[in-house]
């Protein structure tokens, strides 16, 4: 979620944290997938000595969670090549290209995804044709899931941006009530998706995490944890 709260690094050894000062009552301390990094969220009247604290007592737990992230499988950078394997919705999908003398498109087939694009076109034309691709795939598919969720929370979402993020799956700023999800969503299967819009879309209700918002995606999605596992589990594209 992106608020206009004061940020800044504490540096405890190698680790740096985010610590975001906000009018709460208790701290909140969260490893960000896909990349582990490390935020808090404190109350504003809370000396910087009590945040450090804060954070050396829970190191052995954030190197813990870093570690499961580290472990997640990373899937090399793709060349846009014959053969290749790329993922639609969860699904393995074996790349063919075909040469044609017409503007670019892309089907989906079974067990292939089928580039047809002019001769001669580089791999930079075929990774830009692909990710525009994958960009109208997720804003489709998200916009259905956002008009399902607006109707169920009785909120309604501004602006939709899809985009590539290295933090996060999503974001809400609900004094905009715009979203942002991650290019990668398309990749993942569609209920991660779905618990990412309720999610994001939760935050129009709930503006901060805490008992209230996790009661309000237990009583509209009661197995989101389980999607959020899978999702922070998959594999991951480098870059």
């Amino acid at each position: 979620m992106t608020l206009a709260f004061p940020s800044h690094q504490l540096v405890i050894g190698s680790l740096s944290v985010e610590v975001t000062l906000k009018p709460i009552k208790h701290l909140h301390l969260s490893v960000v997938p896909p990349h582990g990094s490390v935020r808090i969220s404190a109350p504003e009247r809370m000396s910087p000595d009590h945040v450090r604290a804060y954070a050396i007592g829970k190191l052995s737990w954030i190197r813990k969670q870093q570690s499961r992230l580290e472990g997640q499988q990373r899937e090399s950078p793709r060349q846009v090549v014959e053969r290749e394997s790329h993922h639609l919705w969860g699904r393995r999908l074996l790349l063919q290209i075909q040469e044609v003398n017409a503007a670019p498109r892309i089907e989906v087939h079974p067990s292939t995804l089928v580039l047809f694009i002019r001769s001669g076109s580089t791999a930079k034309k075929r990774q830009s044709i692909l990710a525009a691709w994958y960009r109208d795939e997720l804003r489709k598919e998200a916009a259905i899931l956002i008009q399902k969720w607006e109707q169920q929370l009785n909120v309604q979402a501004n602006r939709l941006f899809v985009q590539a993020m290295t933090r996060q799956w999503g974001s809400c700023n609900p004094k905009s009530r715009n979203i942002r999800l991650n290019t990668q969503l398309a990749q993942k299967p569609k209920n991660c998706l779905d618990y990412i819009v309720l999610h994001e879309l939760a935050h129009l209700r709930v503006p901060r995490h805490g008992e209230e918002f996790i009661a309000l995606l237990d009583s509209h999605l009661p197995d989101w944890e389980e999607r959020r596992r899978l999702l922070n589990t998959l594999p991951l594209l480098c870059g």
